[in-house]
């Protein structure tokens, strides 16, 4: 093979085995309850203050959620990491090793037949959300490694709308939120795209619409189990009437996997969206 191809080759694989290779660094997060949520965190190369993600996981199944871990590097990470960002991923209380009870449970419930029970508290899930996050990113903007006025919000599924709610009472130093298959209440297994109360959400999605003043990017994709297509839409329809620099794209189902899973099995969908978001807002 021609010197000049291996020299390509090397520079393409060179970034990806780099990112591929970091080690998550292992902290603990003070709470205002006075306990501690684990995280981890990864730094890109290079000395100086770097912008900051803050990544937010979304939920599982009872016995899921204490399997809940860190991200893998070789994910959706490495986008961030060739950018020049450092990532800040918590594990919010009431799921892997930061433990204890859960308070992001928003009271709904399917039967056997996929229908609907109880009433459902998105608010009260998503302020409990906010609380851990509000404390990661206070946590993050103490860093001598962080550039404290330049972070963005990122989560997927109840990650995205605790990203949407955290970003609605605008704490110091976020400059945006991106929210990929953001929601709670759905069941893609007991009841595909028909996630219990929707007009909740619409009216949360409201509220917080209302109040932001950060832009927003929204991310779904079309074969989403949980949502469906439509829901989303309503969702940010209810949330742009507040004015906010808000943006929403529904991608192309994904191929080969549920569109819930946009974020982790979707990059070619979604990143020259996030890369002209980015751009347009400033990074």
């Amino acid at each position: 093979m021609p010197r000049s191809v291996l020299l390509v080759l090397a520079l393409l694989v060179a970034p990806v085995a780099a990112a591929a290779d970091v080690t998550p660094q292992l902290v603990r997060i003070p709470l205002d309850d006075g306990l501690s949520m684990v995280a981890g965190v990864y730094q890109p190369a290079g000395e100086g203050r770097h912008p900051v993600v803050v990544y937010s996981h979304g939920r599982s199944g009872t016995d899921e959620r204490a399997l809940t871990t860190v991200p893998d590097p070789r994910g959706f990470v490495r986008y961030w990491l060739r950018k020049g960002f450092a990532v800040v991923a918590p594990i919010r209380p009431g799921y892997g090793a930061t433990g204890g009870p859960d308070p992001e449970d928003s009271g709904v419930r399917y039967d056997i037949f996929g229908n609907c029970w109880g009433r459902p508290q998105f608010g009260e899930a998503a302020a409990a959300a906010r609380a851990a996050l509000t404390s990661a990113i206070d946590w993050t903007r103490a860093q001598p490694w962080a550039d404290g006025g330049r972070i963005v919000l990122m989560g997927t599924s109840m990650g995205g709308l605790a990203s949407l709610a955290t970003g609605a009472v605008n704490p110091a130093g976020v400059s945006a939120v991106i929210s990929f298959a953001g929601g709670t209440g759905g069941n893609g297994a007991a009841s595909p795209e028909h996630a219990c109360g929707s007009a909740a959400m619409e009216a949360l999605m409201a509220r917080y619409g209302a109040t932001i003043h950060v832009p927003t990017l929204w991310l779904y994709a079309e074969n989403d189990s949980f949502w469906g297509a439509e829901r989303p839409r309503a969702w940010y329809r209810a949330f742009e009437r507040g004015g906010s620099q808000s943006r929403f794209v529904m991608t192309e189902g994904l191929g080969n996997a549920d569109g819930h899973q946009l974020l982790g099995r979707g990059s070619r969908l979604w990143i020259a969206h996030v890369d002209r978001f980015l751009s347009d807002i400033g990074f």
